[in-house]
């Protein structure tokens, strides 16, 4: 269900804009615009929903046009030509006071540079959006301690901004914007000025709120492995249009064009893709009705020393390795079980690249993958991590 609805979003920075709008309907590009004009394309018929309770991120290079369209989204500043709907009510339309009360009780903005207020508390910078709405100050303190809790800064309320470091500086600020419950939580550019290792523990932060708290979340950045890691749906921004949305499976694994390819040609991809993504269709052998002539046929005709084995059900029940299989056939024994292994590698199929990099190194058969009530769904190789790796395209089972 879309939480938040833009079409045809376009933002012409300059007087008389409407030449400039002519040309972006004829696919004129924001160069030729302004060399014809002299007047900027900031957003250029941008379409495009976002889900309830999402992490969208956009995202795009320097002048991509990212940071205008958030700004659009809540009418700080306002659109040249477009709609904007949230809950089915146009924010492009709305009158001031309207506008003023979706920004109170709906949606909050957090910012690149924390926007703190140096000489107030830690709770009273928390506060403040809830002062200005003029709440009952015992009702604002309970809203802005819940918030502070919520971020893991409880006790921190009587501190000022410079007693904290940088990350916990942009919990408050975080803080602040959730302290109203908001619907929907605006983030430009919010973990872009901290340090790595803060700004992985602010990603994590935000993952864990995100599961507690289900809030619609738009989130800018530049940083393609942040929107990998943070994004159910990435957009990714060029010369003010958008250019593609997708998860970041999509974007990796079908990327739109050239602009889209050079972006994610050096991306961890260990840390996107899953052994869904990777697994193959295994040999094996059903412990119900195949004997041990079956099981080592196919092991010779796939040309591997070991297959897993399952029931009718195909819940897996463990693997056989060919060197045992090979003398129950000489001893005429019929049934896997005596040889069958137990104890095998296994994973979910949600697994990530770079989780599985240490089982495949330490073991001697493939991993396998196993979903919903113990199936075998696929297998694990070392030759398609190595290849998914190298940038070559991945497939999931059919």
């Amino acid at each position: 269900m879309a939480k938040i609805e833009v079409r045809n979003l376009s933002k012409i920075f300059g007087k008389r804009p409407k030449p400039a709008l002519e040309m972006l309907r004829e696919k004129h590009s924001k160069e030729e615009i302004l060399k014809q004009t002299g007047l900027t394309v900031g957003v250029n018929r941008a379409t495009f929903d976002v889900h309830e309770a999402e992490v969208f991120v956009i995202m795009g290079l320097s002048g991509s046009g990212k940071s205008t369209l958030v700004r659009l989204l809540n009418r700080l500043i306002d659109p040249t030509e477009g709609q904007i709907q949230i809950d089915g009510d146009d924010l492009a339309k709305m009158d001031d006071n309207s506008l003023r009360e979706v920004r109170r009780k709906k949606m909050s903005m957090v910012f690149q540079k924390f926007g703190l207020f140096p000489f107030r508390t830690i709770l009273a910078n928390v506060e403040y959006g809830l002062e200005v709405q003029g709440i009952e100050k015992e009702e604002r303190q309970k809203k802005a301690l819940s918030a502070l809790e919520l971020v893991g800064l409880n006790g921190y309320e009587h501190q000022f901004p410079d007693q904290l470091s940088g990350g916990m500086q942009q919990r408050v600020g975080l803080a602040r914007a959730l302290a109203n419950d908001p619907t929907v939580l605006l983030m430009d550019e919010a973990f872009s000025a901290l340090d790595p290792l803060i700004r992985k523990d602010m990603q994590d932060e935000l993952l864990d709120l995100q599961a507690k708290m289900q809030k619609t979340i738009i989130f800018i950045t530049h940083d393609l492995d942040e929107a990998l890691r943070i994004g159910d749906r990435i957009m990714i921004m060029k010369d003010g249009a958008v250019v593609q949305i997708g998860t970041p499976e999509d974007i990796l694994m079908h990327p739109a064009d050239d602009y889209v390819r050079r972006f994610v040609e050096d991306v961890d991809r260990s840390k996107v893709y899953t052994a869904e993504h990777i697994m193959v269709r295994p040999e094996t052998v059903n412990i119900e009705k195949d004997g041990t002539r079956v099981a080592l046929q196919r092991m010779r005709d796939a040309g591997i020393s070991s297959i897993y084995c399952v029931n009718r059900s195909r819940e897996l029940q463990g693997i056989v390795h060919a060197a045992d299989i090979a003398e129950a056939v000489k001893r005429d024994e019929r049934d896997v079980t005596p040889y069958l292994h137990r104890d095998v590698p296994t994973c979910a199929p949600e697994t990530s690249m770079h989780d599985l990099f240490h089982m495949t190194s330490t073991s001697n058969v493939p991993i396998a993958v196993v979903g919903e009530n113990d199936k075998l769904v696929g297998i694990v190789i070392r030759s398609k991590i190595l290849a998914a790796l190298s940038g070559e395209e991945v497939n999931t089972i059919e």
